[in-house]
């Protein structure tokens, strides 16, 4: 069967404010549906990626990962929405970084803002944007002209050439054929593409009251309020491919235009490997010379002040040291725990509580002389290889407490 629709805005049960569906449930209905691609535009959030990537390349469904953002324009007080897809690995990089960075600096009006100047040619580059009914396009198309939209589109065709499509959508809501006819007329004027969407929030037509319980919850209301805003349907549902095709029968083409969208989309996720920050180093140095030599450094700081166990030697303490030092430093974590003794003696420093330790990183005498514990593992006999284990490779995992 060819493929003839595909739905690319669609929030999950990680929208905490507006979304019911789960994933394992969407990539069942996208299989029963027959749609081999479909996209997860969170808002402000990626954080469901990876279990939606797994769940549909494990059920042979194309994963197209994406976001739905809110931008701020020095020129408009009212945030507007823009939809991301990523189409590579370079955009799904890009994505993260401005999502991340709303979260940082943009947050004040209850949601998180991606400031209209943070995105420019190359830091959306991978990225193709969608612009619908919720658009600064839309909204300036509706109330001051097609004119003064033009102005405003300007601006997204600059940032996404060749990468940018118009949505059009008929679930009921306010305005939406009004935006409709104004985004047919854009994309005529502009050579636009347009593409058909149903904004989904939930999985099926029934589903709706339950997904009117979620808003009020995020609002703080009730469902009884006659004054609360209703800025959903309940055609905002995972519609078949042969519902949106009757939907848009006059429209094919943005049908068509969500295949060809998907098409542009490889992304492509690797787990497994894990990525450390950078730790540096005095010159001289590299990461297991300089492990080695703060260890040894701590370890004669610590027995100046602390006594040596109940049945041990100095000698006991120099062999668990190197043995435990030779075994990170062969496991590859030697960055990992400068990492973590950094940041806790900063917070040391800093007049930041810190736990003692607990946990199997209480185990380690290295944990102990760099500072990141302070449990004398050899006083109270406990093992190293609870906490790593040459034998069983997997990233170690301080257990940390730091007071608020």
């Amino acid at each position: 069967m060819s493929v003839r629709f595909a739905h690319l805005h669609l929030h999950s049960e990680y929208s905490l404010v507006d979304s019911t569906i789960r994933i394992k449930q969407l990539v069942a209905a996208c299989a029963r549906a027959g749609m081999p691609a479909v996209a997860l535009t969170d808002e402000n959030n990626m954080f469901g990626l990876v279990k939606f990537y797994k769940q549909c390349t494990a059920a042979g469904i194309k994963p197209i990962g994406g976001c739905d953002i809110w931008v701020s324009s020095p020129d408009d007080p009212r945030p507007w929405r823009l939809t991301l897809i990523c189409q590579d690995r370079d955009g799904y990089l890009n994505l993260s970084r401005l999502v991340s960075r709303a979260w940082r600096e943009g947050q004040g009006t209850g949601r998180a803002l991606v400031d209209a100047a943070w995105m420019h040619p190359e830091s959306v580059r991978g990225l193709i944007a969608i612009a619908g009914r919720e658009s600064e396009v839309a909204r300036v198309a509706l109330t001051a002209g097609l004119p003064a939209a033009t102005l405003r589109l300007s601006f997204l065709q600059r940032l996404f050439p060749d990468r940018l499509y118009l949505e059009l959508t008929r679930t009921g809501r306010e305005n939406e054929e009004n935006w409709v006819r104004a985004a047919m007329a854009l994309a005529g004027d502009h050579e636009l593409p347009v593409i058909a969407s149903n904004d989904v929030r939930f999985l099926l037509r029934e589903d709706f009251d339950a997904h009117e319980a979620r808003t009020c919850i995020n609002q703080g209301r009730v469902l009884a309020d006659p004054k609360r805003p209703k800025d959903y349907s309940e055609e905002q549902y995972f519609k078949s491919p042969e519902d949106m095709e009757a939907l848009f029968a006059d429209i094919p083409e943005a049908l068509e235009n969500t295949v060809e969208l998907v098409k542009r989309c490889n992304l492509v996720l690797e787990f497994g490997t894990y990525y450390l920050p950078n730790f540096p180093v005095p010159d001289g140095h590299t990461l297991d010379t300089f492990i080695r030599d703060l260890a040894q450094k701590g370890l004669e700081e610590r027995l100046s002040q602390h006594p040596i166990a109940a049945g041990k030697t100095l000698e006991d303490y120099q062999a668990r040291l190197d043995r435990e030092v030779d075994v990170i430093i062969r496991m590859g974590f030697p960055g990992y725990f400068l990492i973590v003794a950094d940041f806790i003696g900063w917070a040391k420093d800093n007049g930041i509580p810190v736990g003692p330790g607990r946990g199997s990183g209480a185990g380690s005498l290295v944990a102990w002389v760099l500072k990141i514990t302070d449990l004398d593992p050899l006083q109270f006999e406990l093992l190293f290889e609870r906490f790593l284990n040459p034998e069983r490779v997997s990233m170690p995992d301080f257990d940390i407490d730091f007071c608020m």
